[in-house]
């Protein structure tokens, strides 16, 4: 999965984060409760975006390919962090005419999109810091 370079960049407002790809350009801020200006999602929103956008591509393309009656995908997801680790709560609607196996297969294909695997698996982070 070929994936472009992001920089995430911060100014003078506190915590608002201009996000870039050399195409796209997006912002992540925190609310006014944590200090912030509320002007975009935060964070750990952008994070299970990034998983229910995936979850519904990855759907929407195989049930293309198998010409199923998909007519559209709700997923609704939510995350818990406690000291023993993380639970992302991922919920998915499938609308249309779908027999039962169909529905289940969804399930499952669900469950093998790019971002799943990503954040269900083994995750190292390398930092380091560069001269600006």
């Amino acid at each position: 999965m070929s994936v472009p370079v992001v920089i995430a960049t911060i100014g003078e407002a506190d915590y608002e984060t201009r996000l870039e790809d050399g195409t796209h350009t997006w912002f992540s801020d925190e609310p006014a409760s944590l200090g912030g200006a509320d002007s975009a999602p935060q964070p750990a929103a952008l994070l299970l975006s990034s998983l229910g956008a995936c979850t519904s591509i990855t759907l929407r393309m195989y049930a293309r390919r198998k010409s199923w009656p998909l007519e559209s995908v709700r997923v609704e997801l939510s995350m818990t962090s406690t000291a023993e680790g993380t639970v992302i709560d991922r919920r998915i609607s499938l609308e249309g005419p779908l027999a039962d196996d169909q529905r289940e297969r969804l399930l499952q294909i669900a469950n093998a999109c790019p971002m799943h695997k990503v954040l269900s698996g083994a995750i190292r982070i390398e930092s380091g810091l560069v001269a600006a």
